[in-house]
């Protein structure tokens, strides 16, 4: 990418697009193209081709999706497997009939079999059920990196699955309710410790595993994908779909994050896990190694992101929570 190349940030009001445009701007790039979903629809193919023909982005960063915790996949499922089906449709298509260079499409690690062996590497997907819970999305987004593939092998293009693992910062959808957990556990812990409540319920056992990513850092390996030499990607990627994981190499209990999140919050409530809740995928540890043997490394710890992300919401939090009350349980699933 030259600072002229355009470049199309589909979801740039989520956390992933907007860290890609922080750091696009930050690193000098002057055609960063972006539209709100009243301004483009990405579920209508005629709107997007239309878009696409007058803009001609060479570089497409495709983040927009409908999106949500455990409760927000088991409410909406039908929207969450036809929403995310129609954007990948939609973008995807348009990128190759008018002419984007490379297009990285976001996919996510509950694509991987729920009881896949760990850690799981991108030659795992399809060997087996993914989790009930998170189906329909998963499944949406198995296609999404299937339709990548099938035009990679027929048209010779170059569009990159990038399969991250738990993410979470600045702009994240905090409200309870929809939220990952990481983000639902901070806001939730944040109220109760505004309102003296000294219970703080966790959905399920705590014993779950997951590796959470600093969403700063999955903008870093975006950029060096979107940059990589047509020969590196083709030598490097190629063997695996052009599918790539982007994870931390660090796992945490949810028991343990809880604990993290309490500490970050500054409250002495007791963790009460609520073990009518379903746990969700007991385990999902990404094989990096591709992407590490790209040069990319995350550089934001656990603790020093989880800092940075309470900051952000405590300067942001009443905007969220105005923005809740607004839109109502449909805009709590949000469309990123």
């Amino acid at each position: 990418m030259t600072p002229t190349t355009p470049i199309f940030v589909a979801g740039h009001g989520g956390m992933v697009g907007s860290a890609i445009v922080r750091r696009l701007t930050e690193r000098g790039y002057a055609r960063v193209l972006v539209r709100t979903r009243s301004e483009l629809d990405l579920c209508d193919p005629a709107s997007t081709d239309a878009w696409f023909d007058r803009e001609r982005p060479e570089i497409v960063f495709l983040t927009a999706a409908r999106v949500g915790g455990i409760r927000a996949n088991l409410e909406h499922p039908a929207e969450m497997i036809d929403t995310n089906l129609r954007i990948a449709l939609s973008v995807i298509g348009a990128a190759h009939r008018y002419g984007v260079r490379r297009l990285i499409y976001f996919g996510s690690g509950c694509a991987y079999p729920r009881d896949c062996a760990q850690p799981m590497r991108e030659e795992h997907i399809l060997t087996g059920p993914v989790e009930p819970t998170s189906a329909p999305y998963a499944i949406a987004k198995i296609a999404g990196m299937r339709l990548c593939q099938a035009y990679n092998a027929q048209y010779g293009t170059e569009y990159v699955s990038l399969i991250p693992s738990t993410l979470y910062g600045p702009n994240d959808n905090f409200d309870p309710d929809s939220a990952h957990v990481l983000s639902a556990l901070l806001s939730r812990f944040h109220e109760a410790a505004v309102n003296g409540v000294d219970r703080l319920v966790v959905w399920g056992s705590g014993m779950p595993l997951r590796e959470l990513l600093y969403v700063d850092d999955l903008a870093d390996a975006c950029l060096l994908l979107a940059n990589l030499p047509s020969d590196v990607l083709r030598e490097q990627l190629e063997p695996s779909g052009f599918m790539v994981n982007v994870g931390s190499g660090e796992e945490v209990s949810i028991a343990k994050l809880a604990c993290a999140v309490r500490g970050v919050v500054g409250t002495d409530g007791e963790l009460v896990f609520d073990r009518s809740k379903p746990d969700g995928t007991p385990r999902k540890f990404l094989d990096s190694s591709r992407m590490r043997g790209l040069g990319w490394a995350p550089q934001v710890t656990l603790s020093d992101g989880l800092r940075r992300t309470y900051q952000w919401y405590l300067e942001n939090g009443p905007a969220l929570r105005r923005l809740v009350q607004v839109n109502g349980n449909d805009g709590r699933t949000r469309l990123d």
